[in-house]
């Protein structure tokens, strides 16, 4: 999660070749199509032990989902996640950007790679790794080495990895920008130290700051996959009336087009992320509470004020 910024990088990187082809059918995506970051319910990490996800509840994840939602991001490519992108297809979701939370694994990149290649009308990009460098997980050479390599063997399929924003400031992180057909980016107005006096209008517009300074870095497009605010804890001032502020007017002011758009944050409610999720050391309550609907697939306000998408299944 981004804490807070740093200095911009001055110079646009030098881009990797051409990926026109892969950027087209990611920009019609972020155009016309409404995307959620996903987790399955049924997935578990408690005391770092891994519950694996099941099929037929990622189904009714998902068939809650198609009504307002047509596109997903995920965060894990094994661990049951592999069943997603079969149930998605049968959904009739549009769009799918494939998250690998850990591209050094080849059994979790493989199966990555297997989804796009199977279903390449449902799969517009892979996300290789979630929140490696602030995690201090990976550095930025070796993540953009690995995102090369696996560009070989998916040409023409957008590759991405996620940060909070700022760490695309860091003039370190240019040979990574490089590699990358498209940003996908963490912006959390929460997380700013003006957040609790701000209204929501402010915090909107921050997002939309954000995506204005790092538009010379980047080598395409930019989707935000995380942003938003969590419907509790309300001792911290947070409610379901918020969240759905929030989106109201971040739906204002960021409308989607072919070079920038923003995800849905997120999907379900989980209660095990305020302790094993967070590279930032401590307990976060908020973490819980990120869902548009809770843990049950009830809707909040914010996905009760979504109008369903027209011809959904």
């Amino acid at each position: 999660m981004a804490l807070a910024a740093a200095a911009v990088t001055s110079a646009r990187p030098l881009c990797h070749g051409d990926a026109t082809a892969s950027q087209a059918r990611l920009r019609a995506a972020l155009t016309g199509e409404r995307f959620v970051a996903y987790e399955p319910t049924s997935l578990k990490v408690v005391n770092g032990r891994i519950t694996a996800a099941d099929p037929a509840s990622i189904r009714a994840d998902l068939t809650v989902l198609r009504e307002k939602f047509d596109a997903l991001i995920t965060y894990d490519a094994v661990h049951g996640a592999q069943a997603i992108p079969a149930i998605a297809a049968t959904l009739k979701f549009r769009s799918l950007i494939i998250g690998v939370w850990n591209p050094a694994d080849d059994a979790e990149l493989d199966a990555a790679i297997e989804a796009a290649h199977r279903f390449p009308h449902l799969v517009a990009a892979l996300a290789l790794g979630n929140e490696m460098l602030f995690s201090h997980r990976s550095d930025p050479r070796a993540l953009a080495a690995l995102i090369a390599r696996a560009r070989q063997r998916l040409p023409d399929t957008a590759l991405s990895t996620t940060e909070p924003f700022h760490i695309y400031y860091e003039a370190d992180s240019a040979p990574l920008l490089a590699q990358l057909d498209f940003l996908l980016v963490n912006v959390h107005p929460i997380f700013q130290p003006w957040f609790r006096e701000a209204n929501d209008t402010t915090a909107a517009r921050f997002v939309v700051n954000v995506l204005g300074r790092l538009e010379p870095l980047a080598c395409g497009p930019i989707l935000v996959k995380e942003t938003g605010v969590p419907s509790a804890p309300a001792h911290e001032g947070y409610s379901e009336a918020r969240q759905a502020s929030f989106y109201r007017e971040l739906r204002r002011v960021l409308p989607p087009s072919d070079t920038r758009a923003f995800a849905y944050f997120a999907a379900f409610d989980a209660p095990w992320p305020a302790v094993d999720a967070s590279p930032v050391p401590g307990v976060h309550p908020e973490e819980s509470h990120w869902g548009l609907y809770d843990a049950e697939r009830h809707p909040k306000q914010a996905a009760r004020e979504l109008q369903p998408l027209s011809g959904n299944p």
